[in-house]
């Protein structure tokens, strides 16, 4: 496997802690974000902590420019990337009704076209060179009723659990986290504190990102970090829908 990985959403949290991981085990890592000073600051950390390459590659992933742009870099032939995390992301209001849509239409375009376009680009190059890894980061909600979030995490599940078994040997995984301590919450509105989720339900990102890689290195379709998470999508597919529900009304 080529010892580079491309990272989107690496500006901060989840992507953040992937490109450390990542560049920890010695891969060199490609930074994707809207964000170039964000990007730089992580790039900087990589290298000067791990003396591994790191490039920054600014991207709307939300426009079709953007989206294209990343495309390209995954089928450099002269720049293989062994790994590709689509991790960006970000979440909306539970009530679909009173969203804006052209909001709506961004947080599809971002979690579901551009994982499909990147993982297309990538499996194109990786199946030929007969080896590669990819990891879309998911999310519990795919398990339930949970608003359009719930929606496009699901269709990320579904899709890995097929490529993983469709495209071997390179591995396709969904890396599914409940409620993990990053700047996600807070982009929506919602201080540290105020979620209205019990402590015992948080995650550290640190553990999320290793257990992930963990998984995906095993060749898992579908990897959730901890127990407790485990326990609760396993409960899920036991109770009637409308009991499923009233957990997915917590928080945002």
């Amino acid at each position: 496997m080529a010892k580079t990985a491309l990272i989107t959403g690496a500006s901060s949290g989840l992507g953040a802690e992937f490109a450390r991981q990542l560049a920890a085990s010695g891969a060199d890592v490609v930074l994707v974000a809207r964000d170039r000073a964000a990007l730089d600051e992580v790039a900087r950390e990589v290298r000067d902590r791990y003396g591994v390459g790191a490039e920054v590659l600014p991207a709307d992933l939300t426009s079709e420019v953007g989206r294209d742009a990343v495309a390209a870099r995954l089928i450099d032939p002269d720049r293989p990337v062994g790994i590709l995390v689509n991790n960006a992301g970000f979440g909306l209001d539970l009530d679909f009704a009173s969203n804006d849509i052209v909001d709506e239409e961004r947080h599809l375009d971002l979690h579901v076209r551009a994982t499909m376009r990147l993982s297309h680009a990538a499996l194109g190059a990786m199946t030929a060179r007969g080896s590669g890894r990819i990891i879309n980061v998911a999310s519990v909600a795919a398990f339930l009723p949970r608003g359009t979030y719930g929606a496009v995490k699901a269709w990320i599940v579904s899709f890995s659990r097929w490529a993983n078994a469709a495209y071997a040997p390179v591995t396709v995984t969904a890396v599914c986290p409940g409620f993990t301590h990053t700047h996600f919450h807070e982009r929506l509105g919602l201080p540290p504190g105020q979620e209205g989720v019990p402590g015992w339900m948080w995650l550290s990102a640190d553990d999320v990102v290793r257990e992930g890689l963990r998984d995906a290195a095993r060749g898992k379709a579908v990897s959730i970090p901890s127990l407790r998470y485990k326990v609760l999508v396993a409960a899920t597919r036991l109770v009637p829908a409308a009991l499923a529900a009233r957990p997915a009304r917590t928080g945002r």
